[in-house]
């Protein structure tokens, strides 16, 4: 038998509440504008501007390529997780063992076991596929980059176009690692449900308290803000 318990459905329930909820109001909402993902597109835009009116644009080419080694990295460390947790699968009566001797370790079905695992492989899946695509996107960036307008041509408006479409397609990539590194965050907390549910609910909130402050309330958003001194 599986032992799903109403408490494990419920901070189950929290854990996807949390993780929507959160990314739902990072995307789609007025107060995401505001958030420092949001800051940064700003940022993007002025790179593009600043990319047009250079005449060597090698150090265009050096933060194109640091974007690209920094998703490749999560890419390949989500491939390693995806790894490990298929492993704990092989062995799970000698995991549940040392699990269970854990202080606040809280006996649980190898089937309930192998279910939190499958789960937790999901969550590096889909983190996956998100930094693939991310690196994916740089590279596309990285080609646009090479392919831009001369300076003398910065103020007309195929120019200009230009730099609106390659703003676009690096907001999207950064989008799509936020929301690989997301996955990792939540991740993390998800790691709690396997102490339990009452672990899995306090530290699923301790991970979104986190990135809230990050992204609202962070010495960080206040540097990346121009409208605050």
């Amino acid at each position: 038998m599986l032992s799903f318990t109403l408490p494990d459905a419920l901070t189950l329930l929290w854990f996807i509440i949390c993780w929507t909820g959160y990314s739902l109001v990072i995307e789609k909402t007025a107060k995401g504008k505001t958030s420092l993902n949001a800051l940064m597109n700003a940022y993007r835009d002025r790179w593009m501007d600043e990319l047009l009116a250079r005449d060597v644009r090698i150090v265009d080419s050096q933060v194109t390529a640091s974007l690209q080694n920094g998703t490749a990295f999560f890419a390949s460390t989500s491939l390693i997780a995806i790894g490990g947790t298929l492993t704990l699968l092989r062995a799970p009566e000698q995991v549940l063992t040392v699990v269970g001797a854990l202080p606040f370790g809280v006996p649980v079905t190898a089937e309930m076991w192998e279910l939190k695992i499958l789960g937790l492989a999901v969550i590096c899946v889909y983190a996956f596929f998100k930094f693939s695509w991310s690196y994916r996107l740089f590279n596309y960036l990285a080609i646009m980059v090479g392919a831009a307008p001369q300076p003398s041509e910065k103020d007309t408006p195929a120019a200009k176009e230009f730099a609106h479409r390659a703003a676009r397609v690096c907001t999207d990539a950064g989008r799509h690692f936020n929301r690989g590194q997301r996955a990792f965050f939540f991740a993390l907390g998800y790691l709690g449900w396997f102490l339990g549910p009452l672990v899995f609910f306090l530290s699923t909130t301790g991970v979104l308290i986190v990135m809230w402050r990050r992204q609202f309330a962070s010495e960080s958003r206040k540097a990346f803000d121009v409208s605050q001194p």
